[in-house]
């Protein structure tokens, strides 16, 4: 909260099952705050993980996220003039956005407002050049946690495995900053790829259900 993050209110949704395994409605998935605490300690690793080799100048697949485009600022901005939501069109900081949702808690359109403050944020991306994380409002973010056995944490893990010498399994001396941005720019769009396959999922199983 010091640190002053975006925190968007965005329900998760889970498809619900009967016992035979059919689709019998569309919930809101439970955020707890145990949730929330290892959301904490996964940054906190994650964080951790991308200062040691920074600070080393040892080679990182970082995970980055621009400021906001001007335009999408004010395609933000003129969304809430028509709610009647005054809303600068300057530059803005992460808890900026934050603020604005916590003064619409108890607006009927607090969901939509969400979502258009999500669509106004750039696209998060992996790159060996690192330019912060504006939504986290961190100057060093890295994917590191293992449990998601994303294949960049594991570029992250052995470029500490080399950079630490705990085994022989390290990033090669041979990659350099020209191969991770293949790399990275590879896998930011096989995750929009993944994204949109579920959302395309999502929305058929849905339509399915409706029609039944």
């Amino acid at each position: 909260h010091r640190r002053g993050t975006i925190e968007l209110e965005l329900p998760e949704r889970r498809i619900e099952l009967d016992a035979e395994q059919r689709m019998v409605g569309v919930g809101a998935r439970a955020r707890l705050a145990s949730h929330m605490l290892i959301e904490e300690f996964m940054i906190a690793a994650n964080v951790a993980a991308a200062r040691e080799l920074a600070e080393h100048q040892q080679p990182c697949l970082y995970r980055v996220h621009d400021k906001p485009d001007a335009m999408k600022l004010t395609a933000l901005a003129e969304f809430l003039e028509h709610l009647g939501v005054p809303w600068s069109r300057t530059a803005k900081q992460p808890g900026d956005f934050t603020r604005l949702l916590q003064n619409l808690a108890e607006h009927e359109l607090k969901e939509m407002v969400s979502t258009f403050v999500l669509r106004a944020q750039a696209q998060a991306v992996y790159s060996p050049k690192n330019i912060g994380h504006f939504g986290l409002n961190l100057k060093r973010y890295a994917h590191f946690t293992s449990p998601i056995r994303r294949y960049s944490d594991l570029v992250v893990h052995r470029a500490l495995i080399g950079h630490l010498g705990l085994g022989t399994d390290g990033l090669g001396a041979d990659v350099d900053d020209a191969q991770l941005a293949s790399l990275g720019d590879h896998l930011s769009r096989t995750e929009r790829k993944a994204m949109e396959a579920e959302r395309r999922a999502f929305e058929r199983l849905v339509a399915q259900f409706l029609a039944e």
